[in-house]
């Protein structure tokens, strides 16, 4: 096995045009090391956007691509990222990138939650079998409603969309995630270090009812890729690991059988490096997918 292709992912990031998808991928580069400055959609500045004219009208018109690598479990992986296009106008530039794509980010925002647009490249993605995370963004919005879109991309996508996180505050009260995975609450409180330092700290109490009892949604969705998990859920939680439920996740996300979602506010830097953790973790490499043909 080519290990360099284990540690390689081939991704896209998808979503409607004002689901802060541009500057999701612009914290990605940040975080990191591609860029040094945090280039604002409105500053017309942004990575990704090269166009003259998407950088006037603040939209991806073409799918640009960049290579970054990022460390997770003490191995580097390259991540390849086609930004692709959110603008309705611009769903053959999609497609055609879609096609080369070994897994997907999908962006949605935490208020809109899934629209038009979401829809149409939805299908393009299922169209060919790309597995996908979701990443619900502008949690710090007012309005912000992680499990309404989370009903949201089951109802209108179709999809099994399982929340591995679920948020810590809401609108502008946000300030974390519990990781249900770890059982952890992962907590943004500084301004001023564009939210690379976290505090890992047990769960609020006010949350660890919630969590639990998502945590045991999570466990019930990837059981069907590994049923001895669901039985010793029921008679013992305590003896499942982390890695296991980790491993039965991954091969959930590649089989299409689940999506995992996440939340953060990219704009306020919260939840980029759970989202490229989870890019790593969960999404296939080119050994995973194949050849891509046709």
């Amino acid at each position: 096995m080519d290990k360099n292709l284990k540690y390689t992912r081939n991704i896209g990031i998808m979503a409607h045009i004002d689901a802060g998808k541009t500057t999701t991928t612009e914290r990605i580069l940040f975080y990191t090391g591609r860029t040094h400055r945090l280039g604002e959609v409105h500053d017309g500045n942004a990575q990704m956007d090269w166009m003259v004219q998407e950088q006037e009208r603040g939209i991806t018109i073409t799918s640009a691509a960049t290579t970054t690598y990022w460390r997770y479990n003490n191995e580097e992986y390259k991540i390849n990222i086609i930004d692709t296009p959110g603008h309705v106008d611009f769903t053959v530039e999609v497609e055609r990138s879609l096609r080369v794509l070994d897994g997907a980010v999908a962006v949605f925002c935490s208020v809109g939650g899934v629209e038009p647009q979401s829809e149409t490249v939805w299908r393009q993605a299922n169209k060919y079998a790309v597995p996908r995370i979701a990443f619900v963004n502008k949690m710090d919005r007012a309005g912000a409603d992680f499990f309404s879109v989370v009903h949201q991309i089951k109802d209108k996508l179709d999809a099994n969309a399982v929340p591995i996180q679920i948020p810590i505050g809401n609108e502008e009260n946000f300030r974390g995630i519990v990781d249900l995975v770890k059982m952890k609450a992962f907590v943004y409180e500084h301004q001023n270090d564009f939210g690379a330092k976290y505090e890992i700290e047990n769960i609020p109490e006010d949350l660890i009812g919630e969590a639990e009892e998502w945590r045991g949604k999570l466990i019930e969705a990837i059981a069907e890729v590994d049923d001895t998990l669901l039985e010793r859920y029921i008679e013992d939680q305590e003896s499942i690991t982390d890695d296991e439920i980790l491993a039965a996740l991954r091969k959930s996300t590649i089989t299409g059988k689940v999506v995992p979602v996440l939340c953060g506010a990219s704009f306020k830097n919260k939840g980029i490096q759970s989202l490229l953790n989870a890019v790593a973790a969960f999404l296939p490499s080119p050994i995973d997918k194949g050849a891509v043909t046709g």
